[in-house]
């Protein structure tokens, strides 16, 4: 079912996390050529504008792939091309984060809404740990913290949300929900309520279906994880992604969008316009960055 005929396509939609990449200036050597056929090319912001015109999206929030200044610019500089409403980018949490984040501002003022660490990819499983001077700098800056973690470490973000009360922290795809797997996502299960506890973490919608089975998920299979999200985190500290291109390897985003068309339907209005817009615009300050933009 394309997303423009879900019950609530009345209200707008944000994407709260897509990524674009041309891979000779931005390498993604976690893409496996064998079983990643769907996702083993660039995809380019025009790519981007046909995703948001088949879906009917109103913006996208932009979220980095790699540890590189260099797309955490070329994103920023896309902020306000067709309905980009900000960037999620990388900087060295290790190294002068104040300075790092000045010179991006001086680009492309007010485009970054936040900063993210493959923590999931990182040699270190530990690193954010070790980061706080890094990761209070953000948070003085106004900026969130997106977290990307495999359900071994996401413990980690209850100690960082609690080191870091200051800190707005986004938990991506949900902590990526081990759905075919009773015992871990019992684990994660209580995991993500015990994290939920902290005011200053809202989560993500996006990405669950890769932990499901790729090709014949139902948006049965993803229920238990989109209910143990609402309510832990209610509809206020949720926000909807398509982590597109990376859906492409599940089905699709209008076959996942389709899905939390369903599973949210339920739910009133108002609550439902929190998940696909009003939380994402609130954690990453969309309209406060936009004005800022148009004073510019």
């Amino acid at each position: 079912m394309p997303f423009a005929e879900a019950p609530f396509a009345e209200t707008p939609v944000i994407d709260a996390h897509a990524h674009v990449w041309h891979r000779a200036s931005t390498p993604q050597p976690w893409i496996d050529s064998g079983t990643m056929a769907a996702i083993d090319r660039d995809f380019s912001l025009a790519d981007l504008t046909d995703l948001r015109e088949e879906c009917g999206l109103a913006g996208t929030v932009l979220v980095q792939s790699a540890h590189s200044p260099a797309e955490t610019l070329a994103l920023c500089a896309a902020v306000d091309h067709r309905s980009v409403l900000g960037a999620v980018g990388w900087v060295d949490l290790r190294a002068d984060v104040p300075a790092q984040l000045a010179g991006i501002d001086a680009r492309s003022p007010g485009a970054l809404v936040g900063i993210r660490h493959l923590s999931h990819q990182d040699p270190d499983p530990e690193a954010l740990l070790s980061l706080a001077a890094g990761i209070a700098a953000l948070g003085s800056a106004g900026l969130a913290v997106d977290l990307v973690l495999r359900p071994d470490q996401l413990d980690q973000a209850v100690t960082l949300a609690d080191r870091h009360p200051q800190v707005r922290f986004v938990l991506d795809h949900l902590g990526n929900p081990p759905i075919l797997d009773s015992a871990a996502l019992a684990r994660w299960q209580a995991t993500v309520t015990a994290l939920a506890r902290r005011e200053n973490v809202v989560a993500k919608l996006s990405g669950i279906t890769m932990g499901a089975e790729h090709a014949t998920w139902t948006p049965a299979d993803l229920e238990p994880v989109v209910a143990t999200a609402l309510a832990a985190f209610g509809p206020d500290r949720l926000l909807l992604g398509t982590d597109w291109p990376v859906v492409r390897l599940t089905g699709g985003a209008g076959r996942w969008l389709a899905a939390v068309a369903e599973l949210i339907t339920p739910l009133a209005p108002a609550e439902r316009a929190a998940i696909l817009a009003g939380t994402a615009q609130r954690t990453y300050r969309l309209g406060a960055n936009t004005a800022h933009r148009n004073r510019t």
